[in-house]
């Protein structure tokens, strides 16, 4: 018989062995590339949200704030210059202190594209807003130019040469009478052949509308010799409301076949609208024959002896209806005017004692201007 060996006896209170613990398996998609990426492009747009709304928010903090300037400030922008030309520019003159917001402005407002050359003006503590929008609306700086009535067509080329707004120079001196004297709104760089033109365009608008509604009785036979005439009465009298009754003297003279006999028409045909004489008119002057000269001829000069206001060309066409054909200086800043000679030789003699009685120098005063028209003294 075999023994046998009897089991070892467990006791009652120990616990049974534990089981070992199951490896916790871990999803095969996890490391799925897919996965991944989005979880890092998410991340990502994560992290560009934030700073992109803090970019956000600096920019549109900056872009609203008030600039450096201290002052009211003309910058000029070339036309040449695209946004980042632009930008540069505005940094360097001291109107913003942020290019970058500016150029991200612009591109972001659709405003890259319309900004415009010119002079303009900044205000004080401008906003890049602010800037921005002055550059969009092409407001740009304007001046006047101021061409008085009378001026030779030389003297108006001397007078725009002195301007400098104005750019280029000018070929060429236009034809006496071709120009409106008036005052014109001009951009700093507008070229000086372009007011020139913008001139003769005026002049010749002006010039058809008021021959259109001429007196029919007149006896002017084109538009060129209202010009002739109108610039007699323009260098003949500098008060408004005489210009009608003076056109009226030298028609009234035209029509009786008279020499017009104009002081300004002598300076003329001797400086030829080079500037003044800077002398009184002497007998030797009066009597010397020129083209101009209308103590000499008999009928209008051969042409314009200055460039005429609108108000002369009118009173031309339309001059006052009297019989005078003489005039002289009152004392007053103004003329008598007279029917004879006889009227006319005693307001002379007023003038003359006029002129005693102040102790005027006939010497001190401008030739074409004393207010004695030669004519009506001869007659």
């Amino acid at each position: 018989m075999t023994d046998q060996i009897p089991p070892t006896p467990t006791p009652a209170s120990a616990p049974p062995p534990a089981k070992p613990a199951e490896k916790r398996r871990t999803s095969r998609h996890a490391h799925h590339p897919v996965i991944v990426a989005g979880s890092a492009f998410f991340t990502l747009l994560l992290i560009a949200i934030v700073l992109g709304g803090g970019a956000l928010w600096y920019g549109k903090s900056r872009y609203y704030a008030p600039g450096p300037l201290a002052e009211d400030k003309a910058v000029v922008v070339p036309n040449d210059y695209g946004v980042m030309d632009i930008a540069d520019l505005l940094v360097k003159q001291g109107v913003i202190d942020d290019k970058w917001v500016f150029v991200g402005a612009a591109v972001g407002t659709r405003a890259s594209g319309k900004l415009k050359a010119g002079e303009y003006a900044f205000a004080r503590g401008a906003s890049i807003q602010q800037a921005l929008g002055t550059l969009v609306s092409g407001k740009v700086i304007e001046y006047t130019v101021t061409i008085p009535e009378g001026l030779t067509s030389d003297q108006i080329v001397e007078r725009l040469t002195e301007v400098a707004e104005l750019a280029g120079a000018i070929r060429q001196v236009p034809r006496e009478g071709s120009l409106m004297p008036d005052t014109y709104k001009i951009t700093r760089g507008t070229t000086r052949e372009d007011l020139l033109r913008r001139m003769m365009r005026t002049q010749d608008a002006t010039l058809k509308e008021v021959w259109a509604k001429r007196d029919p009785d007149l006896p002017l036979k084109t538009p060129e010799e209202l010009v002739i005439l109108a610039s007699i009465v323009e260098k003949e009298t500098g008060v408004a409301e005489e210009r009608p009754q003076v056109a009226a003297v030298f028609l009234n003279r035209l029509n009786k076949k008279m020499r017009l006999q104009s002081d300004p028409t002598i300076i003329y045909g001797l400086v030829r609208g080079k500037g003044r004489l800077e002398r009184p008119l002497t007998r030797t002057d009066i009597s010397t024959p020129t083209p101009f000269n209308t103590y000499t001829i008999p009928a209008l000069p051969p042409g314009p002896i200055g460039n005429p206001g609108r108000a002369s060309l009118e009173a031309t066409a339309k001059p006052a209806k009297t019989k005078n054909v003489y005039f002289v200086a009152d004392g007053s800043g103004g003329h008598a005017f007279a029917e004879t000679l006889e009227q006319h030789n005693r307001n002379v003699a007023r003038w003359r004692q006029i002129e005693r009685d102040r102790k005027i120098d006939p010497a001190a005063q401008p030739a074409g201007t004393s207010g004695t028209t030669g004519a009506t003294a001869i007659d």
